[in-house]
């Protein structure tokens, strides 16, 4: 790959260096002002689940890739279409997985700012995977029938 390649975004390295500032901001944002969330034990716990639930469909996802996983949205030029597994329920699960536990540490970290890094993180694996898609279609004849079947970023809803 040349340098021109890499400026160009040809394989979306600008989406792995957003990606990787925001999930920072997501788990380093520091409670504003004293304002926080509920500051109950409840949420310690949903927070958690949310983290532990997120950190499995990272783990499921990325092993249900195996040699197609890679940190570029494009797909390998020797890559496969993934359908079974965690694949069956939601097309981005590793992109879910991350926003799911962003959400969980909110709560558990208790700050407004960690909430708002979180959705910003969920918008951003929106458009990443808008990207991602369009050249799944071109690279797989049958993604579009994939796509109208499993939802995208969150199972069953969207």
């Amino acid at each position: 790959m040349s340098s021109n390649d890499w400026l160009r975004n040809a394989r979306g390295e600008w989406f792995v260096i957003a990606q990787a500032a925001l999930m920072l901001a997501a788990v380093a944002a520091p409670k504003l002002d004293g304002r926080s969330i509920s500051g109950a034990g409840i949420t310690d716990a949903a927070g958690g689940l949310l983290c532990l639930v997120g950190l499995g469909f990272v783990a499921l996802g990325s092993m249900a890739l195996g040699r197609n996983l890679s940190p570029f949205p494009k797909p390998k030029d020797n890559g496969t279409l993934v359908e079974s597994g965690i694949f069956s329920i939601v097309r981005h699960p590793i992109y879910s997985g991350f926003s799911l536990f962003a959400f969980g540490w909110s709560l558990v970290w208790n700050s407004i700012a960690t909430l708002i890094a979180a959705l910003v993180l969920l918008a951003f694996f929106d458009i990443k995977a808008r990207r991602e898609e369009r050249w799944l279609e071109e690279k797989f004849a049958g993604y579009a029938a994939y796509k109208s079947r499993v939802k995208k970023l969150i199972p069953f809803v969207y």
